[in-house]
């Protein structure tokens, strides 16, 4: 995943929205405020995340934790630092979906870095000083969002407004300072006044407009161009976000903002314009300083795949820059420090920070000892079996089987699951992680592709039909894949 990939991915995610039940408790955008307990936390994971009770139960008490700190005196509240996470377990066992899942319910910015992405200052790569400020960036898109919902009707009203300048051009001045000119034997005849037949035809186009009769015709529209200089930075080493310089601002101060004509319909028209008129209305030094206080306050770092620079440097050998270095340059951030972002300082100090790994050739040991002790929770996951299987494909809102089922209901296909049907799938494929490589959930995925492989691509041609997947359609698919090991590695 690219550099514009996570911080895009960490946007979209981040916006989502929750389901209505979590909208009830949590009203308040305040992340900090109508907090869940942590049995609301472990309860609300439930119905995403089978098993791995351990891990949920500290993950809600982390979250609750930043509650409490605001409720604690304000000489105290800076002692208080986060109680940093490590997981440890197998892959796809739901380390990753654990907190993502949390940072939804606390809607707080989240994002999700690799560890190996990153190298040791001075060399080819990312540093890891990039993580805070992308979820900088990430509180940024989150607080404006927010501030977009809040002027939304009058960014609409101002752009309908100005919708309707376009679709019914103001008729010249003239013709209404003729119209104050009439004296009052001319007022019988103000109907007849070319402003008067403006002001109808326009009240007609706008109740069109608000119908949507007028959706699919195009008009063309002045919009503002934001593309700014393109700037190639050709140093090894050297980032440009490092260089701390936004080029589109400092052009935007020296030059004003170019305009260019689109030629859109009037529902794309509408909603770039009330854009604009948001932009307009929104104060961004309030924005970015929410921002910079809710990335500071309740911002949560996930970083995966933590074991692959636990590593030590072997002696006899050169440096390794990607494994004890980063741990290294990664230290200061998580004991707290001040990184300079677009935004200005930020202080890492209560950022809360979740490290994973499968740890199945590192030991947690490997760290360096400083980097041990940020992570004082130590959480072991447990490694899913047949049963967890069953449950996983039928119990989580989001479960594999009710996905599936609504997709080929959009080709008029009804899907049915029956009970030994669910149960022979999680048993090929526990059997096929014992004899392949473990990897967790993650097998359900391709499991079920295969399985579903000529249904899905047979379905518009079985619209109205009902296909049953039980126990002997499960084993007519998969049984001789499942039991050829070496053909299993290939396809399962």
């Amino acid at each position: 995943m690219s550099h514009k990939d996570e911080l895009e991915y960490g946007s979209a995610f981040v916006e989502s929205a929750l389901d209505e039940s979590d909208e009830d408790r949590l009203s308040d955008k305040d992340p900090l405020s109508g907090m869940l307990t942590p049995r609301q936390i472990v309860e609300e994971l439930d119905k995403y995340i089978i098993g791995q009770d351990k891990a949920k139960r500290s993950v809600a008490i982390a979250l609750r934790n930043r509650w409490r700190r605001q409720k604690v005196p304000d000489e105290l509240k800076d002692e208080i630092v986060p109680k940093n996470i490590l997981m440890i377990g197998p892959t796809g066992v739901g380390k990753t979906e654990i907190a993502r899942r949390l940072a939804r319910l606390a809607q707080a910015p989240f994002l999700k870095v690799e560890a190996s992405k990153f190298t040791e200052v001075g060399y080819v790569g990312r540093d890891v000083e990039s993580m805070i400020r992308d979820i900088v960036e990430i509180a940024v898109n989150m607080v404006r969002k927010e501030e977009e919902e809040q002027v939304q009707l009058k960014a609409k009203e101002a752009a309908e407004e100005r919708l309707l300048d376009i679709l019914v051009p103001p008729p010249p001045r003239r013709s209404r300072k003729k119209r104050e000119s009439h004296d009052e034997s001319q007022l019988e005849l103000s109907l007849e006044d070319p402003y008067e037949r403006y002001l109808r035809t326009r009240e007609k186009m706008r109740q069109r407009l608000r119908s949507g009769a007028l959706d699919n015709r195009k008009v063309e529209i002045e919009v503002t161009d934001s593309s700014g200089p393109v700037v190639e930075v050709l140093s090894a080493g050297t980032e440009f976000e490092e260089m701390n310089i936004n080029f589109r601002d400092l052009m935007g101060n020296i030059f004003p903002p170019r305009k260019k004509k689109r030629k859109v319909t009037v529902a794309e028209a509408l909603r770039i314009l009330a854009e604009e008129e948001a932009d307009k209305l929104i104060d961004m030094d309030e924005v970015i300083k929410k921002a910079v206080e809710r990335a500071e306050q309740a911002g949560i770092i996930f970083i995966d795949e933590i074991d692959k620079i636990a590593g030590r440097e072997a002696s006899g050998h050169g440096p390794d820059v990607s494994r004890e270095g980063v741990q290294r340059d990664m230290l200061p951030l998580i004991e707290g420090s001040t990184v300079n972002t677009r935004y200005g300082m930020v202080k890492t100090d209560h950022m809360l920070f979740i490290a994973a790994g499968a740890f199945n050739v590192a030991k947690p040991s490997d760290m360096i000892p400083e980097l041990q002790g940020r992570f004082p929770i130590r959480v072991e996951l447990e490694p899913l079996g047949e049963e967890e299987f069953v449950r996983i494909l039928t119990e989580p809102q989001n479960a594999l089987i009710k996905q599936y089922a609504e997709l080929l209901a959009t080709e008029g296909v009804e899907l049915e699951f029956t009970e030994d049907g669910i149960r022979e799938i999680a048993r090929i494929a526990a059997a096929v992680n014992a004899k392949t490589e473990n990897i967790g959930a993650r097998r359900l995925h391709t499991v079920m592709e295969k399985l579903l492989e000529d249904v899905s691509f047979e379905a518009p041609d079985l619209a109205g039909q009902k296909v049953v997947v039980d126990a002997e359609y499960v084993r007519n698919k998969l049984a001789d894949i499942a039991e050829d090991e070496d053909l299993s590695r290939y396809i399962l």
